[in-house]
């Protein structure tokens, strides 16, 4: 793979499977290694970077629709990747995935605006978002034509994506020659098959979006984390039904508890009830709590911010 972690062109697959089976940092790690990565060790920064790349590939991977090299989009990800991983700092708080989402994308796009000589135009953030988004705010108002807009979808644009109307007729004039991007296209072995443009074939609408996805894993482990500590509230007759009813698979029967207990299945079942209910206050408690401690620490990381510049 190489110390760059920059696939060689024609073997993008083998780079793919290659970077899918490395092995996913535990949080603990994670940590460990960001700490060790911002006091100057390169093997940290490296380890860090290479558990990541999935990351990379799955950004590279949303921008194949505009005509350019696979492997060239990666490279850009990746290099995002490591800007990412000199910048990390693992005391604020977010995993380090969230944090080099916003890198490794802004590599990939400026990658694509530079290859497509758009810097030269002026890419502001406006111009990015709107050129970015252009072809999804279409879908979603029905925009079906290609060419200038009309003034009514001009102005609809525009409020969408909260930039000025002569951004959206700059992004749109700049991809009405793209070819890889409105060349019709249609499945040859199913004739009559609806056609399509190929930002629109090569576009996955069920994909999960990445950051969303990242959202949901720190927000999953947190709850686990909290419902973890939360067993501590039950004694330990009720968090053993509670772990065999709730946190196995397939979950124990009433009829075997109550064979260990000398319960009735009535009673069991009672008691789970009971040990869920304690839980899951305890959880939300706990939830609550950390969240409370966050908007804390970010008004205070704000105050400094504000006060050192």
């Amino acid at each position: 793979m190489g110390k760059h972690f920059i696939p060689e062109s024609g073997t993008e697959a083998h780079y793919v499977n290659a970077v899918r089976s490395m092995p996913i940092l535990e949080r603990e790690e994670e940590l460990n290694l960001g700490r060790s990565a911002r006091m100057g060790n390169r093997e940290s920064s490296h380890e860090l970077i290479t558990s990541h790349l999935r990351l990379a590939v799955a950004v590279a991977n949303k921008y194949r629709g505009y005509g350019l090299p696979v492997a060239d989009l990666i490279q850009e990800a990746n290099i995002g990747l490591m800007q990412a991983a000199d910048r990390f700092d693992p005391e604020r708080g977010f995993r380090f995935a969230t944090y080099a989402m916003w890198w490794i994308r802004a590599a990939v796009q400026d990658y694509v605006l530079r290859t497509l000589s758009i810097v030269r135009l002026g890419a502001t953030s406006d111009f990015k978002k709107a050129f970015f988004n252009l072809h999804k705010v279409k879908r979603v108002l029905g925009i079906d034509y290609e060419g200038d807009l009309k003034a009514k979808h001009l102005e609809e644009v525009a409020y969408l994506l909260s930039v000025s109307k002569s951004t959206v007729m700059d992004a749109s004039r700049r991809l009405q020659p793209d070819t890889s991007l409105n060349e019709k296209v249609t499945d040859n072995k199913n004739k009559g098959a609806e056609v399509l443009e190929w930002v629109d074939a090569l576009q996955d609408d069920n994909a999960v979006d990445m950051e969303d996805y990242l959202i949901a894993v720190e927000e999953g482990e947190n709850r686990l984390k909290a419902m973890r500590s939360a067993l501590g509230v039950l004694d330990p007759r009720k968090r053993r039904i509670f772990e065999a009813r709730r946190l196995t698979e397939p979950p124990e029967t009433l009829r075997a508890l109550s064979a260990e207990f000398g319960l009735s299945h009535q009673r069991i079942r009672q008691l789970e009830i009971q040990a869920f209910e304690k839980v899951q206050a305890r959880t939300r408690y706990l939830l609550a709590k950390r969240l409370r401690e966050k908007r804390y620490a970010a008004k205070k990381r704000s105050k400094h911010e504000l006060f050192d510049a």
